[in-house]
């Protein structure tokens, strides 16, 4: 992983603490079996009556749709994200048909749902010796429009993914952000009962 550690406050699973989304990417290829498979992990993620709303477009470095997907970030993210081996779009479909009824109403938890799918990804990435790092700066509509999203989909993040890569490569001050985040305690997070956040 790093240097810095980190450390639950219960026990849990290490693949938790493990995972972490740094910006410094080696600029190899992806096999496309390889990306499909973290796919599929976010495929398995729980759903509101097995609704599964979330879905997924992607590029992987060296194909043609590459340049679209980048171009699509603002500068910031694309200086960092242009070394990562593949770039996912985050989506949901906001309405569903529930069960006994005809026609599709809105999907409250469509968000909710997708995020479980995110963070199976993001997991089984880890697991397998891969990095992911979310990011929300992109530009919606051009995303929409380029890649010919329909209305009734949220567009909710890009994720890169790739191989840690050398921190030198990134600008002086990322560079000592390029260490596992720590997170905080878990009694500012969960309360028994009441709000007392």
């Amino acid at each position: 992983m790093t240097d810095t550690p980190r450390s639950a406050d219960y026990p849990i699973d290490a693949q938790f603490i493990q995972r972490w989304s740094p910006r410094a990417f080696d600029p190899q290829p992806i096999a496309e079996e390889t990306l499909l498979s973290f796919l599929e992990a976010a495929r398995w993620a729980p759903s509101a009556y097995n609704s599964q709303p979330w879905r997924f477009l992607y590029a992987r470095r060296d194909t043609p749709n590459w340049e679209r997907f980048l171009d699509l970030l603002v500068p910031f993210n694309r200086s960092w994200a242009q070394h990562a081996s593949a770039l996912v779009v985050v989506l949901s479909k906001t309405t569903f048909t529930a069960p006994g009824a005809s026609e599709e109403g809105p999907a409250l938890w469509h968000t909710f749902d997708t995020g479980a799918a995110w963070a199976h990804l993001a997991l089984q990435a880890s697991l397998s010796g891969w990095h992911t790092h979310g990011m929300a700066g992109f530009d919606r509509e051009r995303t929409r429009e380029a890649l010919k999203i329909p209305e009734g989909y949220d567009i909710h993040a890009f994720v890169a993914i790739g191989k840690q890569g050398d921190k030198a490569s990134l600008p002086e001050q990322l560079q000592a952000r390029e260490v596992p985040s720590a997170r905080l305690p878990l009694s500012a997070l969960a309360a028994d009962g009441d709000f007392t956040l």
